[in-house]
């Protein structure tokens, strides 16, 4: 295949950006040339426009990479989720015009157009540094017996969840039970994905028992996010041998969760965060609500516009960044090195979430008195570093270090289904979500630790052998 990777190609990523800029006078143009913006760039990495995809897998087979799994998520939530939010700036709610006596907030619609700029311009970074280190085939250092998957990602998902419940008794090593928690599930999905089409009876029913527990544990968790991660995850995995089921089945179980878990989480908060029922007894109330819910229209609109996305948030940072409080250029970075040190080697460590919701009141975000957490997203990080030029630097890195992990993954453990469909998928889902400087730093650190020590138990055993 004649290779055409010339950096000049990487340049059509910011044609969207740069056409919203040029639209900057006319916010309604702008944020519509931004936010379709996205779609594009998704059309010219996901075809291949920009530089060809990896072709030693078929395409259902791969995936989990980060230029599908990751960049979906990740810019999907980041970029194309705030149109709702700009639909009620309109006055609008769904597609019917609501709000036709009210003046339109001027000052809120340019703001918006260009927080969508920013998250256009983050984009493409992002899928720049994506592209740019995305190398496959992978040279593979080491290989495991194919015949031997299945069973061993069945004692991963058995191994990797009771050693997550010892970390978490553990002070200052809590943050190691995340990681091997959702290795546990990662695995236990992964292994019943591999055990239906070899019919392997007890490795499936031990499989289905684990991903039921691990479904439970995500309905009673409080939050959207692991509910429907726990149901993509299993059609990603079960679509290269079941693509005609997956896609009947799993696609619009999707849209269904979209539509009932704003009322569910909703509910469920309101009785089990307040002590007034167990988490059995309030998932049971909340379903009942989310089922019943008369006024399911209004709570799903107002997630839509206020929780979906962050764009709001990010309104309120820019309009006091720079205008009110400097740029903070390092500091968020040297309090990301503090993060990495395990509070049991630093008792004293400034909490985390406390540093981090510093900037949340400095900017107005929220209230001090205030119970809400509303911790920054990456590319608010960014820009609170260093402006438009951060967001550019730093969700290239973004894009650049999750794909070199990756790749790294797949050389140690022998290719995708080890690499990167297990160990970079379980250990590193928090490139999925974007959150802060801090949260994002420490988690990938130690990760990457956790990856090295699997992998060195793994030869140990000689369970990896040399390629």
């Amino acid at each position: 295949m004649k290779k055409n990777n010339g950096i000049e190609k990487y340049l059509i990523l910011y044609l969207p950006w740069g056409l919203a800029m040029l639209f900057q006078p006319s916010p309604v143009t702008s944020y519509f040339i931004a936010w379709l913006g996205s779609f594009f760039i998704f059309f010219v990495t996901l075809t291949g426009k920009v530089k060809p995809l990896p072709q030693d897998r078929d395409l259902s087979a791969q995936l989990m990479r980060p230029i599908f799994i990751v960049q979906i998520i990740f810019a999907g939530y980041m970029c194309c989720t705030s149109i709702f939010y700009f639909l009620s700036l309109l006055g609008y709610e769904y597609l019917s015009k609501t709000n036709s006596v009210l003046a339109i907030d001027q000052d809120a619609l340019a703001l918006a157009a260009q927080c969508q700029r920013y998250y256009c311009l983050g984009h493409a970074a992002f899928a720049s540094g994506l592209l740019m280190f995305m190398k496959y085939p992978v040279r593979k250092r080491y290989h495991v017996e194919k015949e031997k998957l299945a069973n061993l990602l069945l004692l991963m998902a058995l191994i990797s969840f009771p050693v997550s419940l010892v970390f978490l008794r553990i002070p200052g090593l809590a943050q190691f039970y995340f990681q091997l928690s959702s290795l546990s599930f990662i695995s236990g999905t992964l292994a019943l994905a591999f055990a239906l089409p070899l019919q392997k009876v007890p490795n499936t029913l031990i499989c289905i028992a684990l991903y039921i527990f691990n479904f439970y544990n995500a309905l009673t968790s409080g939050f959207k996010e692991p509910i429907i991660i726990s149901v993509l995850v299993l059609g990603i995995f079960l679509y290269p041998n079941y693509k005609k089921t997956v896609t009947i089945v799993f696609v619009p179980a999707i849209i269904a969760l979209f539509i009932f878990l704003p009322a569910y989480v909703g509910s469920f908060r309101q009785t089990a965060w307040s002590g007034e029922e167990n988490a059995d007894d309030a998932s049971q109330t909340a379903l009942n609500a989310a089922l019943n819910n008369d006024n399911r229209d209004e709570t799903n609109w107002g997630f839509l516009v206020y929780r979906l996305s962050e764009i709001e948030m990010f309104t309120r940072y820019v309009r006091s960044t720079p205008e009110r409080i400097d740029f903070y250029h390092f500091q968020l970075l040297k309090q990301s090195a503090m993060a990495v040190v395990p509070r049991v080697f630093w008792p004293s460590k400034p909490v985390t979430e406390d540093l981090i919701m510093e900037r949340v009141y400095d900017a107005g975000v929220v209230n001090r008195n205030s119970n809400v957490s509303a911790k920054p997203a990456f590319i608010v990080d960014a820009y609170l570093s260093f402006g438009a030029a951060g967001i550019f630097i730093f969700l290239f890195l973004y894009g650049a270090v999750a794909q070199s992990i990756a790749c790294k993954a797949e050389e140690l453990f022998g290719g995708y289904i080890l690499g990167t469909a297990l160990i970079f998928s379980g250990l590193f889902q928090i490139f999925w979500r974007g959150l802060s400087f801090e949260f994002i730093v420490n988690s990938v650190f130690w990760s990457y630790v956790t990856m090295w020590v699997i992998f060195k138990l793994m030869r140990s055993k000689n369970i990896l052998k040399e390629v």
